[in-house]
């Protein structure tokens, strides 16, 4: 049985531990409400793009551009999104395995990646994917600008026909309590479906002209979904990591009270054997006296 000693040096260890899980909580808590006021602010934009090019996808007959019709011959591109670090409950292994049962399903085992995080960059090397582009360490405040070189290189490998079609995968953040492993296709753009709500009706007028409208739209189209989906999963990351770190932070308290009843019971069993001794040598002293 643990001595005092070493039951005491437990608990402070768990203490300590307690003590930075709380820590980490707050700073989570206070990234989160600014992660989240930037995602509120960002998923209107994106939805109005991707309302946009799904609309042309469905009704577009002027110019069919390389990224509403795709080649159908390739591999697939994933631009995969996760974060530098750990310590966020399953939040990552839950987007890796979406994107993986993805690639299981399509183009298995031709598939580059755009790999955004270390634990993407992880995944790729461990599956011997072909990275096109890697981005790590991403500010909690990053501008578009920053996600624009892996953008490009998705852009070109889809242009240059090296891929037939590009998927992105993150956590997409619901709630505090919900984030939801998200796999979609984002290139050639899906037209919209009929029950989606209002649909364009007719076709568009391009100015000057459909081709060049189209080359500049939907490299921004594709960029405004990839930085919404950064912001999407830096909220998720900072959610799931509060959640995280408070289940730890409970889960070390639970252990301290354990410890502390621990060693009060091998206190008192202390106490209660010095006690003996004692009693046993005044008994010893009494009958040597007789």
């Amino acid at each position: 049985m643990a001595t005092l000693r070493d039951i005491r040096r437990h608990i402070r260890s768990v203490r300590n531990i307690e003590q930075m899980t709380r820590a980490m909580q707050t700073v989570s808590a206070a990234k989160l409400r600014r992660a989240q006021t930037r995602v509120d602010g960002a998923r209107p934009y994106a939805a109005a793009m991707d309302e946009v090019a799904r609309d042309v996808a469905k009704i577009g007959k002027e110019f069919h551009h390389p990224f509403m019709v795709g080649p159908e011959e390739g591999s697939g591109l994933l631009i995969l999104i996760t974060s530098d670090r750990g310590l966020a409950g399953a939040l990552n292994i839950n987007t890796i395995r979406a994107a993986h049962a993805q690639m299981r399903k399509d183009f298995r085992p031709r598939y580059q990646v755009v790999a955004i995080g270390r634990k993407a960059v992880g995944f790729a090397t461990r599956m011997q994917l072909h990275i096109v582009h890697h981005l790590v360490a991403v500010p909690d405040r990053a501008e578009p600008g920053v996600i624009r070189p892996a953008v490009e290189a998705a852009v070109k490998a889809y242009l240059d026909g090296d891929v037939r079609a590009v998927v992105i995968a993150y956590a997409a953040f619901r709630n505090l309590l919900s984030q939801v492993p998200t796999v979609r296709q984002l290139v050639p753009v899906l037209p919209a479906d009929a029950d989606e709500g209002p649909q364009t009706e007719g076709d568009y007028i391009y100015e000057p002209d459909a081709r060049d409208v189209l080359e500049r739209f939907m490299p921004e189209y594709l960029m405004s979904q990839v930085y919404e989906a950064l912001l999407e999963n830096q909220a998720s990351e900072h959610s799931a990591r509060m959640i995280a770190m408070r289940n730890a932070s409970t889960s070390a308290g639970d252990v301290i009270r354990e410890l502390s009843l621990t060693a009060n019971k091998v206190r008192q069993a202390g106490i209660t054997q010095e006690l003996m001794e004692i009693i046993g040598g005044a008994e010893a002293l009494n009958a040597a006296r007789r």
